[in-house]
């Protein structure tokens, strides 16, 4: 295993290279998420790995800079909106602790009176999207959203892909359960119909790797963005939100994740994933095959061995 010494510019990219290398006899592997229509056409075969360093220097491999849905990593971004505006208020609606079931799992809220478990299972990130409406018509918060990746990382081009927004709201009966069950526990204050259209239209956000680590590179770096010298949310916060990706990243297999990767982390079934490196490193990596709990194939074992080579796991 590498040192956990600063890595230079030439190694990272060497080190990129070699990961992108050894997992090229895996690419294709796993299930393409074929629930969602719009999804179901991608070529599995693709896969693209981008690092991004807190001095600014990158290296990338595959398709890199090839768009691809970002699905429930957008909930990183939303949760980074809602504490910006709402603080430790938002905690009062959405819980902190792992859930141990599926992404879309009704069986909890019953039990726990409509609170969610935790802001990245699909009925907390409904919570933090209406805490973000504030009675606000859902494509204004969506055009809200959209505008704040884009700032994040510093790049315009970042949109909604319509035709996955329309599949996800032709699909999402059990999100419309979940919603309408937290709504008869008054933890849902918008319209349903309204806070779904938004969380619908958030996870159809289109982003390439290169991109989704630019985003993320301010939790790298306590909150603040290390180009650009905003500070986009507090270091407290910073801290919580990757606790929470370590814990609650990848649903039911969040400690698998833990234990072979061992950074924050946070997968989307579009086959992203954003890894954070603290006070190092963002990470962007994309494949679409997934496994059963929903998390990039390749994009994990990629993880897994940039972390082993980098000596950049938190454990």
């Amino acid at each position: 295993m590498a040192s956990k010494l600063d890595l230079a510019a030439p190694d990272l990219a060497r080190i990129v290279a070699e990961v992108a290398a050894e997992v090229q006899p895996h690419r294709g592997e796993g299930h393409v998420a074929d629930y969602i229509p719009a999804l179901a056409r991608v070529d599995g075969k693709r896969f693209g790995l981008a690092v991004i360093t807190v001095d600014g220097e990158t290296a990338e491999a595959g398709d890199a800079w090839m768009p691809f849905s970002i699905q429930s990593i957008s909930k990183v971004f939303t949760l980074t909106l809602a504490l910006q505006r709402l603080g430790d208020e938002l905690w009062k609606r959405v819980g902190r602790e792992p859930s141990g079931s599926r992404f879309n799992s009704i069986v909890q809220l019953e039990a726990e009176h409509g609170i969610p478990r935790n802001p990245f299972i699909n009925a907390g990130a409904i919570v933090v999207t209406d805490a973000l409406m504030e009675g606000r018509p859902p494509m204004e918060v969506v055009t809200d959203i959209r505008d704040n990746l884009r700032r994040f990382a510093d790049n315009a081009t970042i949109d909604v892909d319509k035709e996955v927004a329309s599949s996800e709201a032709a699909t999402g009966f059990r999100n419309y359960s979940l919603a309408n069950f937290m709504r008869g526990f008054d933890n849902l204050k918008s319209p349903v119909e309204d806070t779904l259209t938004a969380y619908f239209h958030q996870c159809s956000l289109r982003i390439t790797c290169r991109q989704l680590a630019r985003a993320g590179l301010f939790l790298a770096n306590g909150g603040k963005d290390p180009i650009s010298g905003e500070q986009i949310i507090s270091p407290e916060h910073a801290r919580r939100i990757c606790a929470v990706m370590m814990t609650c990243g990848h649903y039911d297999a969040s400690g698998e994740f833990a234990f072979q990767v061992g950074l924050p982390g946070k997968s989307g079934v579009g086959g992203g994933i954003l890894a954070v490196v603290p006070g190092k490193a963002a990470i962007g990596v994309w494949s679409p095959g997934l496994n059963e709990s929903g998390t990039s194939q390749v994009g994990a074992l990629a993880l897994e061995k940039l972390a082993a080579k980098t000596g950049w796991s938190v454990f």
